[in-house]
């Protein structure tokens, strides 16, 4: 068994729900400032961030689909959800004196920066955390593949995918308490065995492209800062032994 990347450059993937909270629908203040605080601190030990955030928690493009309704319109409405969420984290690391930058790939100049990836670049290398929202700016693709391919662009050392669970598992853990949480796996396994933490495309592009993904619990506390540590949280996705 590898040991663990300690990587320098990391793209943080967070889904909409994480910043649900306690309530039912929409962004909780509480639960944003505390991921804020957690990317701060890693911030403030040198680590480069970008953050990719989806936009379950206010809407979902499929849930249009699911109806009958039409898929590309629901799926801008769903980018529109991701950029009010990047707003939010924006606010909150900038509230802890961390300098952010929200950047969409839907160009709306009035309200963020429009996404060009050598900016996004430039602000990370000054030490601004950006927020990427508006995933790829297309319809049928989801924010994980979205992460996936800025991580990609803005040349990550990895890309780290926050859930609601500890990591990878053989089954869904809810529905199968006796199912099996992996430390480490490779994106063929992954695939192949359909362990759907993340769609099968941005799997797809990762393992193609060399860059191993982590999967872990964003509610789990100091996660982020320990898995920059080189220690073993949650799953680590890759086919390179990365040490």
């Amino acid at each position: 068994m590898s040991g663990r990347p300690r990587p320098k450059r990391v793209l943080l993937k967070l889904s909409g729900e994480a910043l649900i909270g306690s309530q039912a629908f929409g962004i909780d203040d509480g639960t944003v400032r505390r991921f804020a605080e957690e990317i701060a601190a890693v911030r403030n030990a040198g680590t480069e961030l970008a953050l990719v955030i989806g936009g379950g928690n206010i809407f979902r493009g499929m849930a249009i689909a699911a109806q009958g309704g039409d898929r590309v319109t629901g799926d801008h409405m769903g980018m529109l959800a991701t950029v009010m969420n990047a707003l939010a984290v924006e606010a909150a690391l900038e509230r802890l004196g961390i300098a952010a930058r929200a950047m969409s790939a839907i160009e709306m100049p009035s309200i963020c920066e429009t996404y060009i990836h050598r900016r996004a670049a430039w602000h990370m290398d000054e030490g601004r955390v950006v927020v990427l929202a508006g995933g790829t700016g297309n319809p049928f693709f989801t924010t994980d593949s979205g992460a996936a391919l800025r991580a990609l662009e803005l040349e990550c050392d990895a890309l780290l995918k926050g859930t609601q669970v500890d990591g990878v598992y053989s089954a869904d853990p809810r529905l199968h308490p006796d199912a099996k949480l992996y430390d480490q796996v490779t994106f063929k396994e992954v695939i192949e065995k359909g362990l759907a933490v993340m769609d099968t495309a941005a799997f797809a592009l990762a393992r193609d492209n060399g860059l191993p993904i982590i999967v872990f619990n964003i509610h789990e506390p100091r996660a982020l800062a320990r898995i920059i540590a080189g220690e073993p949280v949650g799953t680590l996705v890759s086919d390179d032994g990365l040490g």
